[in-house]
């Protein structure tokens, strides 16, 4: 991929008085599926805009949300098809949840029955919102550490608009600085509307090579290329009905190294891992007076293969059904109610599946005295393991400040997390005995926000883990419950006129026991300035600490030491700002570093990019 980087940059940066007021009434949705004024949330979310993706533009969208305070996602900063771990406060990827433009996506098939982050093309996607913490209420199973609520590009309102984007860059450890063109990124889209019909369709395509996912002596190359084609079409037949639907395809292939007979030690193989997804979808929303009727329905088929000595062959099904009505009694009472229906399926030796079919009920209230209580319960139904229900209690008080405000917020929330296909049908390590995964999560903490730019947030968290589910020999349930605790430290800051200074800092720490390669200290930094209203540069900085991974040589822990990444960024808009041409430096001083032991990381890169607005 282009940009690989580690950490990206702040957050949207503000010109004017008028857009540091749009910054204090930020809207948030994904903590109450209600468009309300961030100072009504009861959490801290993190709000990645358009023009945030736009000014890390080469970047995916792992190593985009890798600098966002409780969020670690490994496998970013090595060989572009190494596997990600979404390890987000002190979890792994099967408790945090991936929405695309409201619908629920996953792989029945992967083990933690997660969505691949690397199928997606960070160009289509017009925001991101991540709500941390507990969230089975409103989202269901899996929705333990954190959603993560993908939002793609909308239509132009002209009646037809394009974009072409292309970067170039280089793809080369910290001991192989030749400076070969070695990643190509490319992304053209189409969309507009007409009437009462708007449209959009874009194609994109990345590739890679130049590195070994082994880290070697000798190391041959392991290639990843994607491939992206995405339809979304509108039609707004009245004031109170409208209808989407989409399309999208998504393919990546990957080099990958194994652990070959007879040593069965990590090392340059000539494997590969392909896959393959198709999916469609259909929106339609009726509005009425003070609510809502609206229902987001999904299909998608899955294609997976690993080519190596010990292959297999994956194929998934889903089918998502989320049908809920939203009302508001006088202006301040947002009540959601709702079911979610999902039918899984995977083929291991014979075709599994299992189907869950979940009530849902949510209730916001914002009182006239500043105080916000957030509300809800679901039944989860599991056509294996029953009925489960999960709830969440979350008030929030806010204190009005010289045209800011100050906020405490705490929340009390249960997650529910069955086992997934994989895990009791699998190829590897299957067991029918499995017993669903419970986790309880308590958080406190504050936020001020000011109308100058400033916004500072703390927040405690703690989860309770019973019936982890962990590999041995096969999985199993664990014998012992696990506590995992931290804290998150968040401030953003306008120092002078359009400079724009952010920073987080996050301490993670399960309090017996070891989880592997999640650090329990990370920091991140940004320095965003607009020099011109054409120009823009920023500066990121990213420290990982210390870390433990599995030295699967010796089947001993391994301690990985810290290391610390600085990556630059500038772009400039010319011809009526229509062309913007960019470049960017990743791991400027060429830190040597290990994500996961024996695997490689990328050097200092450099990218070169430009994008094309019609």
């Amino acid at each position: 991929m282009l940009v690989m980087s580690m950490l990206s940059i702040g957050i949207a940066q503000q010109q004017s008085d008028s857009l540091n007021v749009e910054q204090l009434d930020e809207v948030v949705v994904t903590d109450s599926r209600f468009t309300l004024k961030r100072e009504n949330s009861g959490k801290t979310i993190i709000k990645i805009s358009r023009k945030e993706i736009e000014n890390n533009q080469g970047k995916t969208v792992a190593q985009l949300i890798n600098n966002k305070s409780g969020i670690e996602i490994n496998g970013s900063r090595s060989v572009a098809g190494q596997d990600l771990g979404y390890f987000i406060r002190g979890g792994n990827n099967r408790q945090v949840l991936v929405l695309i433009d409201g619908v629920q996506t996953n792989d029945p098939s992967l083990v933690n029955n997660e969505f691949d982050l690397r199928l997606l093309d960070i160009n289509t996607i017009e925001s991101i919102e991540i709500v941390k913490g507990a969230s089975s209420t409103l989202y269901g199973n899996a929705a333990a550490t954190a959603v993560i609520n993908i939002t793609t590009k909308k239509s132009s309102n002209k009646k037809i608009s394009g974009s072409i984007l292309s970067v170039v860059g280089t793809n080369q450890t910290q001991d192989d600085l030749e400076y070969n063109i070695s990643s190509f990124t490319n992304n053209v889209s189409i969309n507009g509307t007409v009437n009462k019909f708007n449209y959009l369709v874009s194609f994109g395509n990345q590739y890679a090579d130049g590195l070994s996912a082994a880290k070697s002596k000798n190391p041959e190359e392991d290639p990843f290329s994607r491939y992206n084609a995405n339809l979304k079409f509108g039609y707004q037949f009245s004031e109170s009905f409208q209808l989407t639907a989409f399309a999208s395809y998504d393919n990546f292939k990957t080099g990958i190294d194994g652990n070959p007979a007879p040593n069965f030690t990590f090392a340059d193989t000539d494997d590969q891992f392909n896959s393959k997804q198709k999916r469609i979808g259909l929106s339609p929303k009726i509005n009425y007076n003070n609510g809502s009727f609206q229902i987001n329905a999904a299909f998608t088929d899955i294609e997976r293969e690993t080519i190596s000595e010990f292959g297999a062959e994956y194929e998934a099904e889903s089918y998502v059904l989320d049908a809920f009505n939203k009302y508001t009694f006088n202006q301040n009472i947002y009540t959601i109610i709702g079911l979610t229906y999902g039918d899984y399926s995977s083929v291991f030796a014979n075709e599994e599946h299992y189907i869950s079919t979940d009530p849902y009920l949510n209730i916001v209230y914002v009182t006239d005295l500043d105080l916000t209580l957030n509300l809800g319960g679901r039944l989860n139904n599991h056509s294996e393991y029953g009925s489960h229900f999960v709830y969440n209690i979350n008030p929030s008080y806010k204190i009005s400040i010289d045209e800011g405000y100050a906020k405490v917020f705490g929340s009390y929330a249960t997650s529910f997390i069955a086992p997934n296909l994989s895990q009791l049908f699998g190829f590897f390590g299957a067991n029918l005995d499995l017993e669903p995964e419970e986790n309880t999560t308590i958080e406190g903490g504050l936020e001020y926000n000011t109308k100058n730019g400033l916004r500072l947030s703390g927040v405690y968290f703690n989860r309770n883990e019973e019936n982890t589910i962990v590999y041995t020999s096969m999985y199993e349930n664990a014998d012992t419950e696990a506590e995992v605790h931290g804290f998150e430290v968040e401030t953003e800051i306008n120092i002078i006129k359009n400079l724009n200074v952010s920073a987080n800092y996050t301490f993670t720490e399960l309090k017996e026991g070891v989880r592997l390669r999640l650090p329990k200290h990370k920091v991140n930094a940004g320095f965003n300035y607009d020099v011109s209203n054409r120009t823009f540069m920023s500066l990121s900085y990213q420290f990982v600490g210390h870390r433990v991974d599995t030295d699967f040589s010796t089947f001993s822990n391994k301690e990985l030491k810290s290391f610390s990444l600085i990556n630059l960024y500038f772009s400039h808009k010319v011809v009526n700002n229509k062309l913007k041409i960019f470049a960017s430096i990743d791991n400027l001083f060429n830190e040597d570093y290990l994500e996961r032991v024996g695997y490689t990381t990328q050097g200092r890169n450099i990218n070169l990019g430009l994008n094309l607005k019609l």
